[in-house]
């Protein structure tokens, strides 16, 4: 990848390794002192772990009302049981399957997803950073506005208050970093699915579970086909965090293992929750905290699931700190790590309350949708680069010291804005009404319409390039 031409000049992603990156890491498993270190590469010398403690950090996340309201979507659309469990299924295990291959080069790199990123943007990441940036601050308020209306109505307190409780605490976690969060995932794994379990059984006790479709024809299978879009929204939505959490482990962790312990852990944990929403959409319809509350049937039973809708907002909210935080310093912004994590919970506060503001039902999906339909063709774009670069490399990765040309930079940038556009027609909210999606009974294909474009351009670009040197 070098040539004479001003566009061809090779040039290596050296600022990651600036001091204000660096800092102290942690020691080991249980050091839980603040970790101060961003996204400058960890030395193969300092990493710790094993693949399996991958399970709960990405198991323990999901469990929360995010995952059981998205699953009542299903049923909302007209699937009935068996169609919205099997639509969920496909988009769930598709977004895993992602998630789970970038999870693998933490290791290999260690750094975390977006700063990898730079070996196929170059400076040009700063336009995915700035979107994943958004899009942790957006997730943010997502699983915080269920955590916010549970604390109001536990302790009867003022919403707004109850939201600043919430945040304050998963921004406190975020701001100790990555030991802390794999600690915190690890005991709430047991204690969420424990407690999940309970409710599910409590919500669906005496109600209809399998629900038939009231839809037939072309409108099922439109509504099919977005439901499979909305849960691969949730899942492929980790694909720019997947690394952020795997970057300690030591580079000869088996990338089998890697990849099937991230597999698992937030497959079984979307489907568990989602199952719950699907089976139980005629009793959470109204997508508050407070209709859960009255399901439990008030009382010990109620208090108790509305802590433990708070306790899981922050186990999930802590991932968004965390690699939001991340995701500022690959911008360039020279703050340190933790004071960047806490301007992510900071930015989350505004986005819940114009949440709760209106109808949360129908923003909770717009904003559900609309902050992922750039991530597919992130993705295209960074593993055709790497699959380019390492299908013959050794274990480790530095990709500080890695070339990436500006021409290649430059059109990794193009075909990530064009890919977009190109998906506008396919996407189907209440702000973008794409025509195709209308056309085709509501069917939201953009995020596969935005890989698809990606690949093809990127690929077509860089085999090209490569047919010429």
């Amino acid at each position: 990848m070098t040539g004479s031409a001003t566009g061809a000049t090779p040039t290596t992603n050296r600022s990651l390794t600036s001091p204000s990156f660096s800092g102290r890491s942690p020691q080991g498993a249980g050091d839980l002192s603040v970790e101060t270190h961003g996204i400058a590469p960890v030395s193969p010398d300092k990493r710790y772990g094993t693949p399996g403690r991958l399970f709960t950090v990405w198991f323990a996340p999901q469990v929360n009302m995010t995952g059981v309201f998205t699953g009542t979507l299903a049923i909302l659309l007209g699937l009935g049981f068996w169609w919205g469990m099997l639509a969920m299924i496909i988009g769930t295990v598709l977004g895993g399957l992602v998630v789970a291959y970038l999870s693998t080069w933490g290791p290999r790199t260690g750094t975390a997803q977006l700063p990898a990123a730079r070996l196929a943007f170059g400076s040009g990441v700063a336009v995915p950073a700035a979107l994943q940036w958004l899009s942790s601050i957006a997730w943010d308020a997502l699983v915080g506005l269920f955590g916010g209306q549970a604390l109001a109505l536990l302790l009867d307190i003022p919403f707004w208050t109850a939201v600043l409780i919430v945040l304050g605490v998963q921004g406190a976690v975020g701001f100790i970093g990555y030991e802390l969060i794999h600690r915190l995932q690890a005991v709430l794994t047991v204690v969420l699915f424990a407690t999940f379990v309970v409710f599910a059984v409590n919500l669906v006790h005496g109600h209809q579970i399998v629900t038939p479709a009231t839809l037939s024809g072309a409108d099922l299978v439109g509504a099919f086909v977005m439901e499979v879009t909305i849960a691969l929204s949730l899942t492929i939505s980790w694909a720019s965090y997947a690394a952020d959490f795997s970057r300690y482990l030591p580079v000869e962790s088996s990338k089998a293992r890697v990849f099937g312990y991230t597999f698992a852990g937030m497959v079984l944990a979307y489907v568990f929750v989602q199952g719950i929403g699907i089976a139980a959409a005629g009793v959470l319809g109204d997508h508050t905290a407070e209709g859960v509350r009255d399901v439990m049937g008030g009382g010990v039973l109620g208090a108790a699931a509305l802590l433990v809708i708070a306790l899981a907002s922050v186990g999930s909210g802590v991932m968004n700190d965390y690699s939001g935080s991340l995701a500022l310093q690959t911008l360039g912004v020279r703050v340190r790590r933790p004071v960047s994590a806490l301007l992510v919970t900071g930015a989350a506060f505004f986005l819940i309350l114009w949440l709760q503001a209106a109808d949360t039902a129908t923003r909770f999906l717009d904003v559900l949708l609309l902050i992922g339909y750039w991530i597919p063709a992130f993705v295209a774009v960074i593993v055709i680069d790497w699959l380019l670069r390492h299908r013959s490399a050794g274990s480790f990765v530095d990709v500080a010291a890695a070339m990436t040309t500006r021409r290649d930079a430059v059109a990794a940038v193009v075909v990530f804005v064009v890919s977009y556009a190109a998906a506008i027609p396919f996407m189907n909210t209440t702000l973008i009404a794409g025509p195709v999606a209308t056309a085709w009974h509501g069917a939201d294909i953009a995020y596969f319409v935005n890989f698809l474009v990606a690949g093809v351009l990127y690929g077509g670009y860089r085999l090209l390039s490569r047919a010429r040197s």
